[in-house]
């Protein structure tokens, strides 16, 4: 009886500090099939590890047994770093009729400013396109809360006076809660990554939702992220550029 408590509670132990912390996370073993009920507009989005795409396949696939209609794109990275399928991927989502939307990965080695004219320089948005998406996730340990905020407010507002419009902010849900809900980030469109659950938790204003990172579509080999639209698809091209 001594060895089967023993046993009883190392189980119970293993259980409650390594396994149920994580254990949403075993979900992607096998993809995330139980997808989020209640939206229509699917989208997904890709770099470079998405690898060459069947484009055709893509237009033709359904997540949740809707079209998919938005694809967001990684562009560029740092000051330096651009997708190596960027351009491609970009030509392609337009050509296939899906609105496209590019995005910056944000570097803690570059100001923000030199982050924001690489961009620039590599990413020509049209009429018809999202506005530019920062995603941003991580913080330098030895920076500021308020220094960070500062850089990352210097990188939305190049783009905000370029394009005319707020930018698109994407991040992890705790992150968000963390270093992004100052006042100053309440008017700008937010794009989260929550996965494995069946609602977002978070309770502020958002636009996009990455609900998975285990999505399975014909035209892409392994596994692409999934994501839903808050909002109706006259919503959505309401949100694109538009020719002034």
């Amino acid at each position: 009886m001594g060895a089967v408590l023993i046993l009883s509670v190392y189980v119970w132990a293993f259980w409650a500090f390594f396994v149920s912390p994580t254990a949403f996370r075993w979900q992607a073993l096998y993809g995330d099939r139980k997808y989020p009920d209640g939206y229509e507009i699917q989208g997904i989005d890709i770099s470079h590890y998405q690898g060459e795409i069947e484009w055709n396949m893509v237009k033709n696939a359904t997540i949740n047994h809707c079209p998919i209609r938005f694809v967001l794109i990684k562009a560029t990275e740092g000051a330096s770093i651009v997708d190596e399928n960027f351009r491609e991927n970009f030509y392609q989502a337009r050509e296939h009729g899906f609105i496209r939307g590019a995005y910056h990965f944000w570097s803690r080695r570059s100001p923000a400013e030199s982050q924001a004219r690489f961009f620039l320089q590599n990413v020509a948005l049209d009429e018809g396109d999202l506005p530019p998406i920062l995603d941003v996730e991580h913080k330098a340990k030895t920076q500021s809360v308020e220094d960070f905020q500062h850089e990352i407010l210097t990188w939305l507002d190049i783009m905000e006076k370029t394009y005319g419009v707020k930018p698109i902010i994407y991040t992890y849900l705790n992150f968000k809660e963390k270093y992004l809900s100052d006042e100053r980030f309440r008017d700008y469109p937010f794009w989260i990554a929550h996965y494995y659950v069946e609602e977002m938790k978070y309770t502020g204003e958002w636009k996009f939702w990455q609900h998975t990172d285990a999505g399975r579509l014909p035209g892409i080999e392994g596994e692409v992220d999934f994501n839903v639209y808050n909002g109706s698809f006259y919503d959505l091209q309401k949100l694109c550029l538009q020719d002034d």
